[in-house]
């Protein structure tokens, strides 16, 4: 929200006051509060007739300090507030020296001086000024609707670029936007995000998460060129700075502050495969499309119904249309028989028409209006109504209606929905309806994936997931939402991702090909090879099928091509997935996340590092080229085997059987023997392909983990003059060494393969 006009004037209506000064500090061994006066104070009788800020800093955990600025400390806080499952009060230690204040939590130190102008400075571990609230930094505004908002602004240094707020689809680097934190069903071609994350990550080793699940705003050097504003209607603002000094180090810290991703069951990496939205389909549809599937080679995991599995106008109702699928049961058991997961569609509302509407609103588990009415509109359900998951009761009400389906043979949901969520509303718990409207997503997901945590045992709970807020990486995995099926909509799609990405989500997904419309065949086959390069990959559309076949016989050979390719790369993928549920690095990572001091990877929304070592750039174009940025070293093709030599930008032509994929060097890639499943046998005759850098004195480290995402073998790499050697821990099996463009030896227990 803007609260200026231009540099000099405030905008009419609108009352600022800064806090200007300090008039004491109330230091405490481990956090300090100071007062803040809105004016000069040459007199005594400037105390009077003048607001007061208190400001209380404090570290909840190593490496991060919190900013809490309240103006009016009586205001009733009903909730809900974010649970941060890493927060405990006292990591930081206070030092004072003269009329300075210090609060240091690890490299992090917070500086403030009770001389000059009131402001607040964050500091690295080498004393270098990270970012500060300036003079008119610390702040609450009062409009002429009787509003009240509080205010911070903390600095932007030159060329500093800013990342992160959600998953969302406007440009990459968000300086110059203004950026809402409020829930919306807008597609992924708009300002509108379905996951909104108050937090951003800074190119400079830093990163801010303001602790407020409601509506906040942020002026990304929009209002103030030079300043990230946010702001909250309310009378405290609470905010924390993460340190770095990379940005894996911020995500580390914010994802231990606010919840790690849980780690998803190898089997959900492989191919998904829907009905998609609205299309016709019954048993024999489903069959046709699995068989299909088979006969044609790709291998298919899980099958996923949408939401026409129920009867219409009565979602949710959690039965099967009688009229389409008669012997759910029998249907169920026949795609295990194929050897398939099962996934079906549900949202948090209750149609009116839905037996279980009076059921629900009878025990009291729908929202209602002040006035005692259930909260109801026609607005994709007729009459629907919302769960009220602030009750408990509520919660395990919707989770005893999901577990004979559990029972019945499914293994995970899609958890639609959650973003349009009201405020002219009473929750059962008393919480405030304007927190409520970004938190509600929270609780949806989360009473589903324990409810699958509970029936299937842990790393075994999936969801896709459209919404969320923030700590919604705990229940992964999260999905793009509604994208057109269009070159444009696919590198909207990758931009939210990336941006989600940087905001701590470990795991994501999209539609392949797109959900809107029908895809070109281009647009599908270059789709196919980013999805299956994806974290998660999924099949969906809306009023037509996803089947390869529908697109003609080279987006077969493409499906099936990169289906198998990810299986074999399943060793090495799995192990990043481990690696996001231990530190909270994402899968998919932004070139800055691998290369922060690499100036030309800052701005790149077009590719990504998948893991540490394998170089994705998607292809937006028919016609195959595609522009791709190489940072320093020597880069070897996985599956040309051709090696470039960066930095450099390269335009390469690429038939829809390829795309840029470059592996770093330096990089050894474990590959499975079996690419007909995601979740085979590792260990069985795997293949180590390693890229060792012409200098001696090179080694590494490959661990492949089991399906539990525990390792299960270790394979050491050294250079010893001319030779490699691989030594194997933990296994006694024969494996390969492949050397990339060179030779390959077999053997168990320890493999030498000649160089040279």
């Amino acid at each position: 929200m803007k609260f200026t006009d231009g540099f000099w004037l405030i905008r009419e209506g609108v009352h600022l006051s800064y806090a200007t000064e300090v008039r004491d500090v109330r230091p405490e061994s481990k956090r300090f509060t100071a007062h803040a006066a809105v004016k000069k104070v040459t007199r005594r009788g400037d105390t009077l007739n003048a607001p007061l800020l208190t400001v209380e800093c404090f570290s909840p955990a190593e490496g991060v300090i919190g900013v809490r600025v309240t103006h009016h400390a009586g205001k009733r806080r009903p909730g809900p507030d974010f649970a941060l499952a890493g927060a405990a009060d006292g990591a930081g230690t206070v030092r004072e020296d003269d009329t300075v204040t210090e609060l240091t939590s690890g490299p992090l130190t917070l500086r403030l001086d009770r001389e000059g102008p009131f402001g607040l400075a964050f500091l690295d571990a080498d004393g270098r000024e990270l970012t500060r609230a300036n003079a008119k930094g610390t702040a609450f505004a009062t409009t002429g609707d009787g509003a009240h908002h509080m205010l911070s602004r903390l600095s932007l240094g030159v060329g500093e670029q800013i990342y992160g707020l959600g998953e969302r689809f406007t440009p990459f680097v968000k300086n110059g936007q203004v950026v809402d934190m409020w829930q919306a069903d807008g597609g992924t071609s708009s300002e509108q995000a379905y996951k909104n994350i108050p937090f951003y990550l800074s190119s400079r080793g830093y990163g801010v998460f303001v602790n407020h699940p409601g509506a906040v705003s942020f002026e990304i050097g929009s209002e103030s060129v030079g300043q990230v504003q946010f702001s909250v209607e309310d009378q405290t603002l609470e905010y924390y700075v993460v340190a770095g000094p990379t940005p894996k180090d911020v995500l580390a810290r914010y994802t231990a502050l606010t919840g790690r991703p849980a780690l998803p069951p190898a089997w959900s990496f492989g191919l998904w495969l829907t009905t998609s939205f609205t299309t016709s389909y019954d048993e024999e549809t489903v069959t046709r499309f699995v068989d299909g599937m088979a006969e044609r080679g790709i291998p298919l995991t899980v099958f996923h119904f949408d939401c026409f599995w129920m009867r219409e106008y009565q979602w949710c109702d959690f039965r099967w249309d009688p009229d389409v699928f008669p012997d759910p049961d029998g249907m169920l058991a026949r795609l295990k028989a194929k050897g398939l997961k099962v996934s079906v569609w549900i949202n948090p509302y209750i149609a009116q028409k839905s037996p279980l509407f009076d059921e629900a609103a009878a025990l009291g588990h729908l929202v209602r209006r002040p006035d005692g009415d259930v909260w109801q509109w026609d607005l994709w359900q007729a009459g629907m109504g919302l769960v009220d998951f602030t009750s408990p009761a509520a919660r395990d009400w919707f989770a005893g209606k999901l577990k004979p389906l559990l029972d019945q043979g499914v293994d995970c949901f899609k958890t639609d929905f959650g973003e349009r969520i009201p405020t002219d509303v009473v929750w059962h718990d008393g919480s405030d309806p304007e927190r409520m409207h970004n938190y509600y997503t929270h609780l949806f997901n989360r009473t589903v994936f324990e409810l699958l945590e509970k029936e299937r045992g842990q790393g075994e709970a999936v969801l896709f997931a459209r919404s969320a807020t923030a700590g919604g990486q705990q229940y992964p995995v999260h999905w793009g939402g509604d994208c057109w099926s269009s070159f444009e909509a696919m590198s909207e799609s990758l931009r939210g991702g990336l941006s989600l990405s940087l905001s701590g989500f470990g795991f994501w997904s999209h539609d392949i090909g797109g959900f809107e419309g029908t895809p070109d065949p281009a647009v599908f086959k270059r789709w196919l090879a980013f999805g299956l390069l994806s974290s998660h990959s999924r099949l969906h559309g809306s009023s037509s099928y996803r089947v390869p076949w529908e697109f003609g016989e080279e987006a077969v050979d493409v499906a099936r091509r990169f289906t198998l390719l990810k299986h074999r790369l399943m060793p090495y993928l799995y192990g990043v997935a481990a690696e996001a549920h231990r530190t909270g690095v994402p899968m998919m990572r932004p070139m800055v996340l691998e290369y922060p001091h690499d100036p030309g990877c800052r701005t790149l929304d077009r590719q990504y590092m998948l893991g540490p070592d394998l170089l994705v750039a998607p292809v937006f174009t028919e016609d195959g080229e595609v522009e791709v940025y190489l940072p320093e070293g020597t880069w070897t093709h996985l599956l040309s085997g051709e090696r470039v030599t960066g930095p450099a930008w390269r335009t390469e032509r690429h038939g829809y059987d390829s795309l840029p994929l470059y592996v770093r060097e330096g990089a050894a890639l474990p590959l499975a023997s079996d690419d007909r499943r995601p979740d085979g046998d590792w260990l069985d005759a795997p293949t180590l392909l390693v890229h060792p850098p012409a200098s001696s004195g090179y080694t590494a480290e490959v661990t492949v983990p089991d399906l539990l995402g525990t390792p299960a073998a270790t394979f050491r790499v050294r250079r010893d003059g001319d030779v490699l050697r691989v030594t194997a821990n933990g296994t006694d099996r024969p494996f390969t060494v492949r050397v990339a463009g060179g030779a390959s030896a077999q053997g168990s227990g320890e493999v030498a393969v000649p160089l040279a």
